[in-house]
């Protein structure tokens, strides 16, 4: 593995322990207005570190596509771990990576593979199971099936903007979702500043971590893989998230989730062994 790639698996280590910050954080916020207080602070930091360097005009455009891909990416999720557990939503936004390579075929012409369809078909039986084994689909666990689908059109376009400036790319993106985020949450959502320290903690840490450190990271060295490779490595997030949903929160699943787990995990592992 490259030390690109050794990078973007600390990314996705720093990832996979959002899931619970955010699981706790929703018993004081709404889930938009999370994102907005996330969004903001994050954008704040990086005019600070970086000041001007951030501003460049000609990543403005490409920043607000990502900005979109993100907004949804994040809400789908965010509003999803109200009505399911942190663990589920780690596994099942980690379909992200099955869905990668069907989005590159039609945005980047990259070439689809027998074994794509594979892993789909493996990853949607696993989706049954991580439910519930139920047609009648948890409500939490629908909304983050089109997290995962938002974060596979991130990840794509990430890779077909990989020419732009990686700093100011990375700014545009996270504040366009600030925006969309805060726009959102004052139309439907009751403002609310924490009056306690945990939501506080759940909002620095993504902020800091999750959001300046990694999204940075990432638009940095990203362009140093392929698009589908950048997936894989990502699709180490659900593990993580669930150690530290099993850690801090005492999250554990039923038996037919772990079975279901297991199978999503299959058919990134199948996605992997198909790789160049």
């Amino acid at each position: 593995m490259k030390r690109a790639e050794l990078i973007l698996l600390g990314i996705t280590a720093i990832w996979g322990f959002t899931f619970p910050a955010m699981k706790v954080s929703l018993a004081y916020l709404p889930p938009i207005l999370f994102l907005a207080y996330r969004f903001g602070i994050a954008s704040l930091l990086m005019l600070l570190v970086f000041r001007g360097r951030v501003l460049k005009r000609e990543s403005v455009k490409e920043g607000f596509v990502l900005g979109i891909t993100l907004f949804f990416g994040h809400g789908f999720q965010i509003v999803g771990l109200k009505y399911t557990t942190a663990s589920n939503s780690a596994f099942i936004t980690s379909l992200y990576v099955v869905f990668t390579p069907f989005i590159a075929y039609f945005l980047l012409h990259d070439r689809l593979k027998p074994k794509d369809a594979v892993s789909l078909g493996i990853a949607l039986t696993g989706l049954y199971l991580i439910s519930g084994a139920s047609l009648n689909f948890n409500y939490g666990d629908l909304l983050t099936v089109l997290c995962a689908l938002s974060f596979a059109f991130q990840i794509v376009l990430v890779q077909r903007f990989g020419e732009r400036d990686y700093l100011s790319l990375a700014f545009w993106q996270i504040f366009w979702n600030f925006l969309f985020s805060l726009g959102f949450a004052l139309a439907f959502e009751k403002f609310t500043v924490p009056g306690k320290a945990m939501p506080w903690l759940g909002i620095l840490y993504t902020s800091l971590f999750a959001t300046v450190l990694a999204f940075t990271l990432q638009v940095r060295y990203q362009r140093e893989t392929k698009a589908h490779r950048a997936a894989l490595i990502y699709s180490a997030e659900p593990i993580f998230g669930h150690i530290s949903s099993l850690i801090t929160i005492g999250e554990v699943l039923s038996l037919k989730g772990y079975a279901g787990a297991l199978l999503i995990l299959t058919a990134i592992w199948n996605e992997l062994t198909s790789s160049p």
